[in-house]
């Protein structure tokens, strides 16, 4: 498969880098690679990225894509975001195709999670 014209890499600001590891971590089993104090990375979970030192965050009410993560089981994904130290910023609601919810991370970055 050709990867030319692929979306590749993302990368998110992150004010604090191990609280945010260590949300991802517990939340969504990732992992990550770090670079020196200020970059973490991960692979292995759908497109690759990282994580940079920044006191800036990343959510669609300020413009910022909406990074949207799949679940087969959204109401347990929920419940592992919660119990992680995330925020549900957007409460599960229904649209055409499945549900989902919006939750921001401990350095405030918003995600969201769909399911059919």
């Amino acid at each position: 498969m050709s990867h030319h014209h692929k979306i590749n890499y993302i990368e998110f600001p992150a004010k604090d880098i191990e609280a945010t590891k260590a949300f991802f971590m517990e939340a969504f089993g990732w992992s990550f690679q770090d670079y020196g104090p200020e970059y973490t990375c991960f692979t292995g979970h759908g497109t690759d990225g990282g994580f940079y030192q920044s006191d800036l965050k990343s959510c669609a009410s300020e413009g910022a894509a909406l990074i949207v993560l799949y679940s087969n089981d959204l109401i347990a994904t929920e419940a592992l975001v919660k119990d992680a130290g995330g925020q549900i910023v957007v409460d599960i609601f229904e649209f055409p195709g499945g549900r989902r919810f919006h939750f921001t991370e401990p350095s405030g970055n918003e995600l969201a999670v769909w399911s059919e």
